[in-house]
């Protein structure tokens, strides 16, 4: 299992996966915090959800929060999903790891899909993070709790996860021009998630 196979597993199983996929919401505390830090320069945050799925809680929740969203995904069956479950974002087929918009965003996330990435393209993924961040725009993701490779499971299938370390994560944000806001790792009230925020230097 490799980072390779990532895209094709979510292809078999993705869709299935989605329709079990936890809608309680757990991660609210840390959307909401990430939209009231979150500039709003057009009086309405433009949101970049990169691995967005099926869309179904996320996208949805920050669509009745008057966000505009830009989903990206990998798995065409996933972003079909997404179109068909939050018609009013935007959704893209794309790799996050050679996205080129021309557009900045006020809030990315990557949440349960950066962790996806080999170490090599997480740390290239920084990059692009700051190409579509505006000015204060906030970053929030989850990672592993440290440096290490890890199979979990996706319906039948297993599924690669990577994280590097806390500090090499924290170093990444210094030379892309973003500040530490929180880190959570494995939280309790997250489903064990690790979770970071940061934003922009204005």
């Amino acid at each position: 299992m490799k980072s390779d196979d990532v895209i094709a597993t979510y292809d078999r199983e993705g869709p299935g996966w989605a329709k079990t996929r936890d809608r309680r919401l757990t991660e609210r505390p840390w959307i909401d915090r990430a939209v009231a830090v979150a500039p709003h320069p057009l009086g309405r945050r433009r949101v970049l959800d990169l691995g967005c799925g099926a869309g179904r809680p996320l996208a949805e929740y920050l669509l009745d929060r008057g966000c505009m969203v830009t989903g990206v995904d990998a798995s065409r069956p996933m972003i079909e999903l997404f179109a068909r479950i939050a018609p009013r974002a935007v959704a893209l087929h794309a790799d996050m790891r050679t996205l080129r918009l021309s557009q900045e965003f006020d809030l990315i996330l990557a949440w349960d899909s950066f962790f996806h990435l080999s170490p090599d393209d997480q740390r290239a993924m920084f990059a692009v993070f700051a190409a579509h961040a505006a000015s204060g725009a906030v970053l929030l993701m989850t990672t592993g709790p440290q440096a290490g490779e890890a199979i979990g499971r996706i319906g039948e299938a297993d599924l690669y996860h990577a994280s590097l370390d806390p500090q090499e994560y924290r170093s990444l944000f210094e030379a892309h021009g973003f500040e530490e806001l929180g880190f959570w790792p494995e939280e309790p009230a997250c489903g064990g998630r690790t979770i970071w925020m940061a934003r922009t230097r204005p």
